[in-house]
């Protein structure tokens, strides 16, 4: 017993001397600390939300947390006996695979084509160019869209009617909106990866590319055999965090840009605007973390 007690106070005293020596690394640890305390940890108490019936009333959260009935799997068995609920899963895994397929092989086109221009100058304009629409909002970006789309003075209809056609009614019909949003998307996200991989490409050794220019490889030996295998970590990495968010929709591209038009519910509900709706329309908290854990458990 002596001896564990000398290893316990030799323990304590090597614990003490370790925080007091890290003392200001601790210190700027904190405030990172107590964000993942309050938005990370304290919040998963909210898993319990999506096994009870919750019902929200002027006595707190937790209150209502712990006295509201517990239902179990029934929230869920609500969920998926509804005929959206399938719509809107295989809705957010296609509209995902095609973003990660198109996330992966637009920008690193063109990063090669940028990695290829001698004008410096020009190469930064085009960056900028690309990169600029990552910053812009999808409030900002919808109503672009819709200058091109009102069904009334729309850039689109005019062109339409010039030409003898009749105008289309762009936010009824469901068959142009796949095209629209997988467009604007990339449209809007392609810049971040691109810069990406165009960084990556400018960190490949140069001196691979002359011993191969001596040994009489074309450009596109050069791009196949040295560039591109060299990419590969940074694709690797770009598609592992890509596949782990397959059934997380952006909101704003699914909300926004379709302006939350019914008609085109079939194509553009997608788990996040599908919670959001059940929130806003029936209120059913319950069903709705249920939809939320199942989204995150994806």
């Amino acid at each position: 017993m002596r001896v564990n007690a000398k290893q316990m106070e030799k323990r304590k005293g090597n614990f003490l001397r370790r925080l007091k020596a890290n003392k200001e690394l601790l210190v700027l640890s904190m405030p990172g600390a107590i964000w993942f305390l309050f938005f990370a940890y304290l919040p998963l108490f909210g898993i319990l939300v999506a096994f009870k019936k919750f019902r929200l009333s002027g006595d707190g959260f937790f209150y209502n947390l712990f006295t509201s009935e517990t239902v179990w799997f029934d929230n869920f068995k609500f969920l998926f006996s509804s005929g959206d609920a399938w719509i809107i899963v295989r809705n957010t895994v296609l509209y995902n695979l095609t973003f990660i397929i198109l996330g992966v092989a637009v920008p690193v086109v063109l990063a090669l084509l940028l990695n290829e221009l001698k004008n410096k100058r020009m190469m930064k304009i085009y960056q900028s160019s690309m990169f600029l629409p990552y910053f812009l909002s999808w409030v900002v970006v919808s109503y672009c869209v819709f200058a091109f789309l009102n069904p009334e003075k729309g850039y689109f209809n005019a062109i339409i009617q010039r030409f003898g056609g009749e105008p289309i009614s762009w936010y009824t019909e469901t068959r142009f909106w796949p095209f629209i949003i997988i467009f604007m998307s990339q449209w809007k996200g392609m810049g971040y990866n691109t810069v990406v991989y165009l960084a990556s490409i400018c960190g490949i050794d140069k001196s691979y590319y002359e011993a191969a220019v001596l040994d009489g490889a074309t450009k596109w030996q050069q791009i196949k055999y040295i560039t591109l295998p060299l990419l590969k970590p940074v694709i690797t990495i770009l598609l592992i965090m890509s596949v782990g968010g397959i059934f997380k929709a952006d909101f704003g591209s699914f909300y926004q840009l379709p302006k939350n038009s019914g008609p085109l519910y079939p194509v553009t509900n997608v788990l996040d605007t599908y919670i959001f709706r059940a929130l806003k329309t029936s209120g059913e908290i319950g069903m709705s973390s249920a939809a939320a854990l199942f989204q995150k458990s994806g």
